[in-house]
């Protein structure tokens, strides 16, 4: 609507400044004013991203639709549109193996729909370490130019890579750092979203609920087992006691059946 309303403030002016004839109000009547009645969020929330917009024509002050809104006539079209809301992507990271397949994808669905040489992209890599210190960079070829492919990725390729994009006008549109982690093969994965993301997944689920059994069924033994153990030393002590106090009896009795001899 913006648009519509500029374009009549336009209208509105050369009016002023020059009187048009009933001719020419006849014609200006008939030049297609377009629309924007439908818009789809950005695809992107960093960087160059791709909307979906629908223009529709304007007759006699309303939109050339149905009356329902849903589908669009044939006096409407669609088109794609470039779109930005912030061009800074900050700093991702990932872990992988040795020998693995790596890639790092700049532009994305951005260069499929406006073309690949429509922007201009520059690679830079600090070796080693993961950081967004640009002072650590130096500059990287990408024989893609769009991406980075490593394949297969060894040690020696860990570190971060730094991609920036700018447009036709030399305009930066998005810089976004891939920090790259490479492991040996055969070393534990120490990725706590990729740990964190398998544990959760439903076959551990069952895994944990059986272990879970398993480990309250060896619980509930091991109380078993040492209240039978407590229970067998209690009865052993009595049954020492028993044996002492019987012991006792019959010493005290022999020592008074001996007195009583020598009395007589």
């Amino acid at each position: 609507m913006l648009r519509v309303t500029v374009r009549l403030h336009l209208v509105a002016l050369l009016l002023i400044l020059h009187p048009l004839t009933s001719v020419d109000l006849e014609e200006a009547e008939k030049v297609p004013v377009e629309v924007i009645v439908d818009s789809s969020p950005c695809s992107a929330t960093c960087g160059l991203g791709v909307k979906t917009q629908t223009l529709c024509l304007l007759k006699d002050g309303e939109t050339a639709m149905e009356d329902d809104g849903a589908e669009v006539s044939e006096e409407c079209r669609v088109r794609k549109v470039k779109c930005l809301e912030s061009w800074q992507c900050g700093l991702r990271t990932m872990t992988v193996t040795s020998g693995q397949r790596v890639e790092i994808d700049c532009l994305g669905e951005v260069m499929e729909a406006m073309g690949r040489f429509s922007w201009r992209v520059s690679w830079r890599y600090a070796r080693g370490i993961i950081s967004s210190d640009d002072s650590l960079f130096t500059r990287w070829d990408a024989p893609l130019l769009d991406r980075a492919v490593l394949d297969p990725v060894g040690e020696e390729d860990a570190g971060t890579y730094r991609c920036v994009v700018q447009d036709a006008t030399f305009r930066r549109v998005k810089r976004v750092y891939w920090g790259i982690r490479v492991l040996p093969v055969g070393v534990l994965n120490l990725d706590y979203e990729s740990s964190l993301a398998r544990w959760d997944s439903p076959g551990n689920h069952q895994n944990r609920t059986i272990s879970d059994q398993d480990d309250h069924r060896m619980a509930l033994l091991n109380t078993v087992l040492i209240s039978l153990s407590l229970a067998g030393v209690g009865a052993g002590l009595m049954l020492l006691g028993l044996c002492w106090t019987a012991s006792r009896r019959e010493t005290r009795h022999f020592e008074r059946t001996v007195l009583l001899h020598k009395k007589v």
